[in-house]
């Protein structure tokens, strides 16, 4: 049995809706582009970037490879454009939608590069100098029972140190875990690329960055270190630009947050008082400028400044050809803040679309959902499985002894309410209320026969906890959590190829 992969909605955040439907205020949003509108969004960029320079002044920060470096390379060389994405580090590559948003930039990369002639490179811009220790250190597997969750041990710093900066550590004991759920059989080539990266002396951010180029170079997907000096050295103007005019910024924001509101949403980001949108990198750890400081810091080296996440793609769309960012949707989301702060800065606001998301299923998993007659969406509810499976796995002694129960104080409270109608001694609701109670009592002890099943266990509860926490590990869907490492050693490219496959659909629909 194969592998298999099912689309599913990016998200019900209101906010996705309206940035896809163009029905969000004109001001909130770039609006996506129809046929003819790609054309010539891809042509302006080209023509603002022509030259090349773009790349000769960041390549050291790409360090790309084969494949990676001659998609560059060409879209440079031939006036071409990029479609970006990213992510801030996650343990071991972080989870699924890391790799899916790679695929569905590299997907309608191919897409524009088809339909427009103009040479169109993918690119993952790597957030290694984002600051959130808790989000870099922990990782989900999916393992025999259920799933686990991978976590390093926090260093002894403030916890404003950008990942670029935070040591790894000894991750001896974590790696053997993820190895573990990778099977007896898995593909040696992605795991020998997490050992290199994961090795002694490595930071959390260079341990990431080396893991995603070696993994994705192969595939054409350059990844650029935003923390590298050429990244800080080229968003320089921008940065000092955002911060000779924080005061307007943050009243621009200020306004956008209020028309959010007033519209029935909340800010995704939300509104820091006094603080600009620039970070100044001090003795290894990051602090929001605050704008009565902003002039002081407007003549700052650029190994001094970095962007906040609202800057970020604002900087993205000033040192990069990009004619469009593909994210999921927190991004879109913050994307209605994004365009106050190109507004504000008087540059071309960036163009966010969806990526592709959906649900792997493995064929142990998907015996489990034909066995139980359910589909993988169904685990959104926790426990109900589980309870269900239970119910039908009681005695069959016990399950006719509580229905015949349910039917005798059915059938006695039945003639009582008779007897009593007649006799005129209590209100109905009376013997109402007293049904209710009784039949309440039986269904409690129906759930703790049912508990008491789940504890003792069976081969199929097993199963089925074996499939959520490939589903819905920890509540949550399959793509926010769980690591992609595993499903690239046990299937090897097979799996980057099948997103792939589904992102090209998913491409041709924006």
């Amino acid at each position: 049995m194969k592998l298999e992969l099912r689309s599913r909605p990016l998200s019900a955040v209101p906010l996705v809706a309206l940035a896809g439907d163009r029905t969000a205020p004109a001001d909130w949003y770039e609006p996506r582009p129809d046929a003819e509108g790609w054309k010539r969004r891809v042509a302006g960029t080209a023509a603002e970037f022509e030259g090349g320079a773009w790349l000769s002044a960041l390549e050291p920060a790409f360090q790309a490879t084969g494949a990676a470096a001659d998609r560059l390379r060409r879209a440079a060389g031939a006036g071409g454009v990029v479609v970006t994405t990213g992510q801030q580090p996650g343990l071991f590559g972080g989870p699924l939608y890391t790799w899916f948003k790679a695929m569905s930039a590299l997907a309608l990369a191919d897409e524009l590069e088809q339909r427009t002639g103009v040479a169109t490179a993918p690119v993952f811009w790597a957030a290694t100098d984002d600051s959130d220790f808790a989000e870099a250190s922990e990782t989900t597997i999916s393992v025999p029972g259920g799933a686990e969750v991978i976590r390093i041990e926090a260093p002894p710093a403030d916890g404003h140190a950008p990942m670029s900066a935070v040591p790894l550590g000894d991750v001896s004991a974590q790696l053997a875990a993820l190895v573990r759920a990778c099977g007896s059989a898995p593909n040696s080539s992605a795991l020998d690329a997490v050992r290199t990266a994961y090795a002694a002396g490595a930071t959390v951010g260079d341990a990431y960055v080396d893991l995603l180029r070696a993994l994705l170079a192969p595939l054409g997907v350059p990844v650029l270190d935003a923390s590298h000096p050429a990244v800080r050295a080229a968003g320089l103007p921008l940065l000092r630009k955002a911060l000779v005019n924080a005061g307007e910024l943050e009243e621009a924001l200020k306004r956008r947050s209020k028309a959010l509101k007033d519209a029935g949403h909340r800010a995704q980001v939300a509104h820091v008082a006094g603080r600009t949108l620039v970070f100044a990198n001090d003795g290894g750890g990051r602090q929001r400028i605050r704008v009565r400081d902003a002039a002081a810091h407007a003549t700052a080296a650029a190994q001094d400044l970095t962007p906040n996440v609202l800057l970020r793609p604002v900087m993205e769309r000033a040192i990069l050809p990009t004619v469009a960012y593909v994210g999921g949707p927190a991004e879109i989301a913050y994307f209605a803040q994004v365009s106050a702060v190109a507004d504000g800065l008087g540059v071309t606001r960036p163009l966010i679309v969806p990526r592709w998301s959906g649900v792997i299923v493995e064929p142990h998993v998907r015996k489990v959902l034909s066995r139980i007659k359910v589909e993988a969406d169904d685990f959104a509810h926790p426990h109900a499985i589980e309870t269900r499976v239970a119910r039908d796995q009681l005695p069959s002694t016990i399950a006719k002894a509580l229905k015949r129960a349910r039917g005798k104080v059915e059938a006695a409270l039945g003639d009582l309410e008779t007897a009593n109608s007649a006799a005129g001694v209590f209100p109905a609701a009376v013997l109402e209320g007293a049904k209710r109670q009784l039949m309440h009592k039986l269904d409690r002890l129906e759930r703790r026969y049912i508990a008491a099943t789940k504890r003792k266990g069976s081969e199929l509860l097993t199963d089925v906890a074996t499939a959520r926490g490939s589903l819905f590990p920890d509540g949550k869907p399959q793509e926010r959590a769980l690591n992609a490492v595993p499903f690239i050693a046990k299937y090897g490219d097979a799996v980057l190829k099948a997103i792939l496959s589904k992102a090209r659909e998913h491409a041709a629909s924006l």
